[in-house]
């Protein structure tokens, strides 16, 4: 899949256009990752930030919406393709300003991309 496009959800992810993530769980392929802290899309690349708690000792991780598979609003659940440990590996999120910084984003965006997770 193109860079670009893991910056969309997938039509079939049940993401509704506008719709409010914030305080929904966040599960990876293989275990729960944490909860959405907030939602962005600066220049049209859409991301969670997502606060991990202690999974990742209070770490947040910015993940790009093309790994998001499913959207589940009965149980308030968000499931991502990728696993935690790839998670983990993605480049590390530090600062709110990173999610307003293109060339931050394109490194994430490339990372996920390069993991074939869209």
């Amino acid at each position: 899949m193109a860079v670009d496009r893991i910056w969309s959800y997938a039509p079939d992810s049940g993401y509704a256009e506008g719709q409010d993530l914030t305080g929904f769980a966040v599960a990876a392929a293989d275990g729960t990752l944490g909860r959405v802290d907030r939602q962005a899309g600066p220049g049209g690349m859409r991301h969670l930030v997502v606060d991990t708690g202690v999974w990742l000792f209070g770490r947040s991780v910015l993940v790009p919406v093309g790994v998001v598979t499913a959207v589940d609003t009965r149980s308030r659940k968000v499931t991502l393709s990728c696993t935690q440990a790839e998670v983990k590996a993605a480049p590390r999120f530090q600062t709110d300003s990173e999610t307003r910084d293109p060339a931050y984003l394109t490194a994430v965006g490339d990372y996920y991309d390069s993991h074939g997770r869209t």
